[in-house]
Parts: structure tokens; sequence; C-alpha cells
């Protein structure tokens, strides 16, 4: 195995995520006007199958923490990408809606399995105070995986079955770098650390919550990532070939989630996420509305992307949050929810776009979004750590100097790292291994 630096793992992790998130799973809607072109799909149909990479996903992550126990990062990573090389390739010499739909599912499975591979490299490689940066910038790696797949739709446009070969292509290398350039170690817990706590009632109404607003998300999200651009084509009369930049956009505004999402948790996460959720529900409203302006277009897929990617990461942090301790779990809830909404969505826009139309089936998940943002103060935010001060110290408030109140929390992706793994004095321990150290 050859060492890599902090940033240099950064950088190579986001190249994987680009390919197992970027390339296996968001690209889809990409092609399905020439998919379904090419294999008579109706729109019921490419609903259905588009639910089946979540599917997978959730079914791949259920068993991820103890596959990365049992293999290691680097056998993971491994059986990570060749999956979805296998999956691609699949894709790529589909011949019906089964193989299509085989295909697709495949690379869910590829998806569910990258991302804890990488995280448990980054326990041994990376140093703990770099652990949020690191993440930061591998998550980013989706954005850029979806503008890699951009050119390929604007030039290749109807060339599907080519492209889904190149992208396994680049599958199989992500494969034979993984090999070299990825420990094979499983996540390390340092022997000084507290076992985690049992979960709370309290803590349960909080994940019950952060689970319900991720799963409406990703619910309202389906329709975007499944058939924007066949209503681009279907609706508004663009060529396949400009829907490629509608992803661009997305991919580009997306860069900026992580920001996003990182100023939300130093600030109010209910409020951000009141108003990123009635983002996303109004670029859905405005793509359906003017289909065949290519600037209204994109400009749609600008806000969908920095609302989805900005929830995403929001989701992420407020998981981490709520369980301290359990890597495993915190982080994966949310995203799991994210899944299976999308998983729930997609049959049924499809479903609507059979029976309405495009633009009547898009304002339907257009309104869900909107009403569901209304409820966003229950969302599980910094509000809550203060409640909870609160009541603790309502009986002896006249007691207690001013100097007793809590200190406010450090924010951000860091400082939710950083609050992981705690001693017997409540002070985060030391990194088993150091940044200049690695093991294979």
């Amino acid at each position: 195995m050859r060492t890599l630096s902090n940033m240099g793992f950064a950088l190579f992790g986001a190249g994987l995520i680009a390919i197992s998130y970027g390339l296996a799973r968001f690209a889809f809607g990409l092609f399905v006007p020439s998919i379904s072109d090419e294999l008579e799909l109706t729109a019921h149909r490419i609903g259905i199958i588009g639910s089946l990479p979540f599917i997978s996903f959730v079914l791949a992550t259920l068993v991820a923490p103890l596959a990365a126990d049992r293999l290691g990062a680097r056998n993971l990573a491994v059986l990570s990408g060749s999956f979805g090389a296998g999956g691609l390739t699949l894709i790529s010499q589909a011949s019906d809606a089964l193989s299509l739909g085989v295909g697709v599912f495949i690379c869910g499975i590829c998806t569910g399995l990258m991302m804890p591979a990488l995280t448990s490299a980054m326990q041994a490689l990376v140093s703990r105070t770099m652990h949020g940066r690191v993440s930061s910038i591998m998550n980013a790696g989706t954005s850029i995986g979806i503008i890699v797949a951009v050119p390929t739709v604007v030039f290749l446009f109807d060339a599907w079955r080519f492209t889904y070969a190149m992208f396994a292509v680049l599958a199989g290398i992500g494969v034979v770098a993984a090999w070299f350039f990825i420990p094979s170690v499983s996540r390390i817990i340092p022997a000084n650390a507290v076992p985690p706590e049992p979960i709370n009632r309290q803590q349960w109404s909080r994940l019950i919550r952060l689970t319900l607003f991720a799963f409406t998300m990703g619910f309202v999200s389906a329709p975007y990532w499944l058939f924007a651009p066949d209503l681009a084509v279907t609706l508004g009369a663009l060529s396949p070939g400009h829907t490629g930049w509608l992803w661009f956009a997305v991919g580009v505004a997306g860069l900026g989630g992580a920001m996003v999402s990182d100023l939300a948790d130093r600030n109010n996460p209910p409020i951000t996420q009141a108003l990123m959720l009635m983002m996303l529900a109004s670029s859905l409203a405005l793509l359906a509305a003017s289909p065949g302006q290519l600037g209204l277009a994109m400009f749609s897929a600008l806000v969908f992307g920095l609302a989805y990617m900005s929830l995403t990461g929001l989701y992420l942090m407020t998981g981490i949050r709520l369980l301290p301790g359990r890597l495993s779990v915190g982080p994966v809830l949310p995203f799991m929810a994210v899944a299976l909404g999308q998983a729930a969505g997609s049959p049924v826009i499809g479903a609507l776009v059979g029976r309405l139309g495009y633009a009547e089936a898009f304002s339907v998940f257009a309104m869900i979004g909107i009403l569901a943002s209304m409820l966003s103060p229950i969302y599980p935010g910094h509000i809550d750590y203060w409640a909870d001060w609160t009541e603790e110290t309502a009986e002896d408030t006249a007691e207690e100097e001013p100097e007793a109140q809590p200190e406010v929390e450090e924010t951000g992706l860091q400082a939710a790292y950083d609050q992981q793994l705690v001693d017997e004095n409540g002070d985060p321990v030391e990194p088993a291994v150091e940044e200049d150290e690695t093991t294979t």
C-alpha cells in the first residue's frame, strides 16, 4: 500500500465517490430519455427501475459496518468498486427492463458500500483534526461525478451504451487504485474511549424527527433525479444534448452545499432546513413551469443542487451529533432515510407522470415539499440543547451564578467529529494513529 497525505486521501476519496455516487447512481436520470426510447419503457416502468438503486443502497448500508469490520477498508472498497464496474457494464448491455433493472440495482450496492469503506480508512490514515475537512471534500465527489457525466450527454446523448461502458472502465480503474492506496484495516477505536451510553428517549425523539425529514427530502427530490431531463425533452422540446447542462448546474451548485450545511450548523439548523427544503420544492415547480427555456431550467438545477447537497450535509452533521460515539449509526440513519424516500418517490412519480403528465406530477411533489418545510420548527437543532439545559437547571437558577451557564458548543463538521470519542473526563481522546503513521 502506498501512503497518502491527509489531502491526498481526501482527493482520492472524492474520486471514488465521484464514480460510485455521481456516475453509478445519479447519472442514470441523464440518460432516461435515450434509454426509454431505445428500450420502449413507460414512465411508470422507469420509475420502478429508478427506485432499485436506492433500495439496494439501503440494503448495502445495513451490512456495511459489519463488512468493514470483517473485510477491512481495502477489501470493502475493492468489493464496492467491483459492484460498480459490473453494474455499469450490465447497464451498457441492457436489452430490456429486467437487465437494466439488475444493472442499476447492482450500482446501488456499490454506492452503499463505498462511503463506509472510506470512513474506515480515514480513521487510520487521516489525523482527527482533519476529519471534518476530509469528509467535506469526499462528499463533494458526488457533485464532481455529476459534472464529469455532463460532456458525455452533451456530445454522446445518443450513445448511452458506449457512455456506460466508459463509466465501467473508470470504475475498474478505481478498483485498482483502491487496492494500492487504501489500507486493509477496520475502523480504529482508541482503548481509552468511553463506550457510548444507551440511546435515551430524548435521542430517539430527535432521531425520529431527523429521519422523517430526511425521508421527506428524499421523496421530494426523486422526480428531479429521475425525470428532470426527460421532462425538459418531452415537455420543453429541448435537445437531449442540452439536458446535460442541467446536471452541470446541479453539480456546480452542489459543490457549495458543504459550506452551506456547515454554516447552518453554526446558526439555526431548523431555519436552514426550512429554507433549503422550500428551495428544493421550488426547483421542481420552476422546471415544470419553464422546461423549454434552457436558462430558467439551468437556474432551477442550480437551486436544486444547492438545496439537495446542503440538506444532505445538514442531515449528516445532525446524525453525528445526536449519537455521540456511534459513527456507524449516527451518520448512516439520515442517508438511509433519504434513500428510502427516493425509493418510495421514484415509482410514485412514474405513476403520476403516466396519469397526470410531467407538469402536474412535479407540482404535486413540490407541494409536498413546501408543506414539509412548514414543519421545520420541530427539526432537531441547537435550540434543543439550550432547552435541555434550561430544564435541568430550572430548580436552582437562583443559586447559580451567570458563569454556570454552559459554554456554547463548537459547531461545524469537524466539531461534530471531535465530540464523537471522549475519555472518562469528557475530553476528546487522542488519535490512535498519528498523521505520519499508517497501518497496512
